[in-house]
């Protein structure tokens, strides 16, 4: 007997659709899916992911200069928004390429994870905040010891709280790396 057996649970994710897998709660068992397994081994769920990822971050990264901007000085100044666009392409470019060149690794080599490298983008709107003199949130010891280059509390928890559009290919690659790991890890034992 299987030492970790998956709890029996809905079977949503018997049809392979992992958002539906989500929604009802049966995450552990998508893994097991037919649909979930093509994606694990064709990597049609890293590519998704990546592009998900540099298309979200330029619009998180002017909402987050917005929202604190206006917060502080009640409004955002042309140059200010102008900044923030430029934050955001950057953003874009060099997380996307840093999720990317993550994602192109065999998944026993990834010493890391995409959400990390998203939430190390609050680097992007925290120049733009602190050269328009926009003062650092309060935030508790926990954000502060786990994330001390994070000023404005802007450090993402999830993909959707960067974008609801992350949430699903965020899932899928979840599941698909799941998946992937479970097999070898199966093949090793026998």
């Amino acid at each position: 007997m299987d030492e970790h057996p998956t709890p029996p649970m809905a079977s949503a994710a018997e049809s392979g659709d992992v958002a539906s897998a989500a929604e009802s709660g049966d995450v552990a068992s998508a893994a097991e899916s037919g649909d979930v397994a093509s994606a694990a081994e064709s990597g049609d769920t890293a590519g998704p992911l990546a592009e998900a990822i540099e298309r979200a971050l330029p619009g998180w990264v002017e909402r987050s200069v917005a929202r604190l901007a206006t917060a502080f000085h009640g409004r955002v100044d042309d140059d200010v928004r102008a900044a923030a666009a430029d934050a955001g392409q950057r953003a874009a470019v060099e997380v996307g390429r840093e999720v990317r060149d993550l994602l192109a690794l065999d998944i026993d080599d990834q010493r890391t994870t995409p959400l990390t490298l998203l939430r190390g983008a609050v680097r992007y709107p925290t120049q733009v905040l602190r050269a328009a003199g926009v003062p650092p949130v309060v935030r508790d010891e926990a954000q502060e010891r786990l994330f001390p280059d994070d000023d404005y509390d802007l450090a993402p928890a999830n993909f959707s709280d960067v974008s609801p559009a992350l949430a699903d290919v965020g899932l899928a690659w979840g599941a698909a790396k799941a998946y992937t790991h479970l097999q070898r890890r199966r093949e090793s034992r026998a």
